[in-house]
């Protein structure tokens, strides 16, 4: 993907079973299905779902048992080592102050299970709605959010995966206070910092911008010339060098569609348009970005076995051979997942520009290959063959009785 080139955007239908239409959501994505979990519809709502992006296929999981959590809204949710780690979202009636509202699911035994942190200690994060988690290292840093009866809150806390311990994340006298209270704000993890863009201070909208350093437990405000203006509710994710963000409410009330990259090495904001020939998701707030392939994968991506990469690797192979005789150069890397899908009345390849040819390869939804990989169950995982793309999911406003809105943007140079 280009810096400033245009995108192609795809609104994927949804088939039953799926969730049905929300906003204050939680996702996030591990191999190639994409995790949602609770929001707001009329009510808060307490389901659990996964989605596969190859087969475009809604599955819902169990959220029932003691361990689940309850019905959530404004929570977050991190994948690490093969768990998804739920903090905050609770209604403040199902609320004391002696649960700690944290939940793990383990994903390849499908089940909840029950949080056992130290549960003696006595320094740990309250509940809270419309914080920020991301996961450096081993650890999940949460910050801010919105306390109920104190507002917006400055809380800086990091859980160590390993340990299960909490602890408060204290920056260096030397440097700056960093964002403050803050709430409905974005924040990414990319090469070992977190960034922090915007949000509601008190019930003020911000455009600051923030880079946490570990190494030196500081913050520092990243000042630039352009950029989004000031945002609340709007969702970001680290590809690459870039921190993306979509949509929000801006300072005027209105809302907002499009999508912006900031990159880390160049220190600057730029705007990705849509292909003018194409459609764009409506402007919304309080939706959920979410990226799948390998870009952004880098950072917690383990190299998979040999053996069982080799056997997929020639798989793969005989699928494109199958779809394209003749190699279609124009697609760049070799080993790019070259997907035709099969549109009645196009004609033949040579009746189509190349560049439509492109984008018809870069539609996830194909009988083939979802057929190639049932006969293997230990090669399901092709997340790291996908090309890179960016899902939108949910936000307001919505259509009432509908299932959940997923946009896709294709992440690649067009």
């Amino acid at each position: 993907m280009s810096e400033t080139g245009p995108g192609l955007w795809t609104r994927l239908p949804q088939s039953s079973p799926s969730p049905c239409e929300r906003s204050r959501l939680a996702c996030c994505s591990h191999q190639q299905y994409v995790y949602v979990l609770g929001g707001r519809h009329s009510t808060c709502q307490r389901d659990f779902w996964a989605y596969n992006v190859v087969c475009n296929e809604w599955r819902e999981l169990n959220c029932t048992s003691e361990a689940a959590p309850e019905a959530l809204e404004e929570h977050s949710m991190v994948a690490h080592e093969g768990f998804l780690w739920v903090f905050g979202g609770m209604l403040e009636c199902a609320y004391t102050s002696l649960s700690c509202p944290l939940w793990l699911f383990d994903i390849m035994t499908q089940k909840w299970v029950h949080w056992r942190g130290k549960s003696l200690q006595a320094e740990r994060p309250s509940n809270r709605k419309s914080h920020s988690a991301v996961v450096i290292g081993s650890a999940m840093l949460l910050y801010g959010g919105y306390i109920d009866l104190k507002g917006s809150s400055a809380d800086f806390w990091s859980l160590d995966l390993d340990s299960k311990a909490w602890s408060p994340v204290s920056s260096s006298p030397q440097t700056s206070s960093g964002p403050g209270p803050r709430h409905s704000h974005s924040c990414v993890a990319l090469h070992g910092c977190m960034y922090l863009y915007g949000g509601l201070r008190g019930l003020r909208e911000q455009r600051d911008f923030w880079k946490w350093t570990p190494c030196s437990s500081s913050w520092i405000p990243l000042r630039t010339r352009s950029g989004p203006s000031k945002l609340v509710g709007h969702s970001a994710v680290a590809y690459r060098d870039c921190m993306l963000v979509f949509g929000g409410r801006d300072g005027n009330d209105s809302l907002q569609n499009r999508l912006w990259t900031y990159n880390v090495t160049s220190q600057s904001w730029s705007q990705i348009p849509a292909l003018p020939s194409g459609s764009s998701p409506p402007p919304k707030t309080h939706h959920y970005c979410v990226g799948l392939g390998p870009s952004y994968q880098r950072s917690h991506w383990r190299p998979p076995d040999p053996s069982a990469q080799t056997r997929l690797d020639d798989k793969l192979q005989r699928f494109r051979t199958k779809c394209f005789p003749a190699r279609l150069g124009f697609l760049g890397s070799d080993t790019a997942i070259e997907l035709q899908t099969l549109v009645p009345n196009k004609g033949s390849p040579g009746d189509v520009t190349e560049k439509e040819w492109r984008m018809d390869c870069l539609t996830f939804e194909n009988t083939a290959l979802k057929n190639l990989l049932s006969q293997d169950s230990e090669l399901t995982n092709i997340s790291q063959h996908l090309p890179d793309m960016l899902l939108v999911i949910g936000g307001k406003p919505f259509t009432p009785h509908a299932p959940i809105s997923v946009w896709q943007m294709t992440l690649a140079d067009v």
